[in-house]
């Protein structure tokens, strides 16, 4: 029963772990890449990157606005990171090294295999989060989200700066 609380989506992305990875620890690009729709923005008083331990806030709106505090509890560099809100799900991130189609005529280039987690395995009151929708609308949110990240990983590239952060972030 509990791993039908750990949702999961993958997708090959043409960019470097690293470059995805800068985007994922920038609250501000958070809105950007949102399949949900629901991530309006990250608050000011955030960090620019996010670390191990990080609080950050967002903006959020489901039917009515709403603020949310945030804290990475996984992190490691270019590989891996996720983050909590007070009621214990995980959105968690990870990047593996991976060689995909791209290009033309279905040439294999280099990328990442980025893959996407709800978890809410740990967390009290299951039942609230099947009653609210969450376990049906997820998967979708998550292949969303996925796609978007692609997107702007296509139209940005491997920029080593990213929209949202300067060099002296």
């Amino acid at each position: 029963m509990k791993a039908r609380y750990l949702v999961s989506r993958s997708r090959f992305i043409a960019a470097a772990p690293d470059a995805i990875f800068d985007v994922l620890a920038t609250p501000a690009l958070h809105s950007v890449i949102d399949g949900s729709d629901t991530v309006k923005g990250a608050r000011p008083r955030g960090p620019a990157r996010l670390y191990l331990g990080a609080k950050f806030g967002m903006q959020m709106r489901m039917r009515v606005n709403y603020k949310i505090l945030n804290r990475v509890c996984e992190f490691e560099e270019g590989h891996r990171i996720a983050w909590r809100h007070f009621y214990g799900h995980v959105w968690r991130y990870l990047l593996e090294p991976a060689t995909g189609p791209g290009g033309t005529a279905g040439t294999m280039v280099p990328g990442t295999m980025v893959t996407e987690q709800w978890d809410a395995r740990r967390v009290r009151g299951k039942s609230l989060l099947r009653l609210a929708g969450y376990l049906r609308r997820h998967p979708v949110n998550l292949e969303q989200t996925l796609a978007k990240l692609d997107a702007y990983m296509a139209a940005h590239g491997d920029l080593g700066n990213v929209e949202g952060r300067t060099n002296s972030d």
